[in-house]
């Protein structure tokens, strides 16, 4: 796993964002978290624990970007950009 790919990312939200009670940077954390486990299942296929975990993150992340979306479309839209994930289908 590399663990130093993902720190820049978080270094340069906390910059940003001192509140890491922020719907932004759950979000960052979520993705960050969800690089490592899909880099982890690359390897180990059969770690079906970790999938559940994945699964469960995937949900949180996307049930804060869907309050996002309709809170603050523009952040949002920034937000989505900044990590490049895809926007979702279901809002």
């Amino acid at each position: 796993m590399v663990k130093h790919s993902f720190i820049p990312i978080i270094s340069e939200e906390k910059k940003k964002e001192e509140n890491p009670r922020s719907v932004e940077f759950q979000v960052v954390n979520f993705t960050n978290k969800i690089r490592r486990l899909t880099s982890h299942l690359e390897l180990h296929r059969k770690d079906y624990l970790s999938q559940r975990g994945l699964r469960k993150i995937l949900g949180k992340r996307q049930r804060l970007l869907s309050y996002l979306s309709k809170k603050n479309g523009i952040r949002y839209k920034k937000l989505i950009k900044q990590l490049g994930i895809r926007e979702s289908q279901i809002r």
